[in-house]
């Protein structure tokens, strides 16, 4: 179970990570939409997992494992803009979110 403060972290990623993408991190993302869809901070606050969902590509990990080489440029503008919420900026260890495209896969299978 999440702790309130582990929800409060999480939402602050999620919407931080989400503008560093929209105007930071363009060069990563090759023509790609990224969506920040979910993030899971550690009880100690020391990492995340955060999901991502991309539209527009077929090679979707290829973008993912892009920005996990590009991990601590994204952990050092993270920190500048959240140095005042919170004391360490937590690891951050980026997942494919494939979550629409199981969607789409069923809806699909019901429609035949």
């Amino acid at each position: 179970m999440e702790t309130l403060r582990q929800s409060k972290v999480a939402r602050l990623l999620q919407r931080d990570l989400g503008d560093i993408f929209i105007k930071e991190a363009r060069h990563m993302l090759d023509g790609a939409m990224l969506t920040v869809t979910k993030v899971r901070v550690a009880r100690d606050l020391s990492s995340a997992r955060i999901y991502v969902s991309i539209f527009g590509l077929n090679d979707k990990e290829s973008i993912v494992n892009k920005i996990n080489q590009q991990v601590r440029e994204i952990r050092h503008v993270l920190g500048v803009r959240i140095k005042n919420q919170v004391r360490v900026v937590p690891g951050l260890h980026f997942h494919l979110d494939d979550s629409l495209d199981y969607i789409e896969h069923i809806d699909e299978l019901l429609n035949d």
